[in-house]
């Protein structure tokens, strides 16, 4: 368990490095955002990192770089599939929002 802990507070540290890193490369990429592929949310492109098709936001890489580093996926797409349920309801989410913005 503690192993565990140590692991998860290195992810952590590696990914706000990652996001801090980016931002100090190029400090407009605050400004820039995308839908994440795994989540399905609307995030700064600071700390995102592509893996293949798809491109994760920094929350999103700390989970995948977590799970990898603790066994619990094996690839990318374990992660993308897990996460589909998220991904629906924020989608639902929006188009409820579309249409009460419509009714005003």
């Amino acid at each position: 368990m503690q192993d565990e802990q140590k692991i998860i507070e290195e992810m952590q540290q590696v990914a706000e490095q990652m996001r801090l890193d980016d931002i100090e490369e190029n400090p407009d990429v605050v400004n820039d955002y995308f839908d994440c592929d795994c989540c399905g949310e609307y995030k700064c492109l600071a700390g995102s990192i592509q893996y293949g098709d798809y491109r994760l936001c920094n929350d999103c890489v700390l989970m995948a770089e977590t799970s990898f580093a603790l066994n619990k996926i094996k690839d990318i797409q374990e992660l993308i599939d897990a996460m589909e349920d998220k991904r629906l309801e924020g989608m639902c989410d929006f188009l409820r929002l579309e249409e009460q913005r419509k009714l005003n």
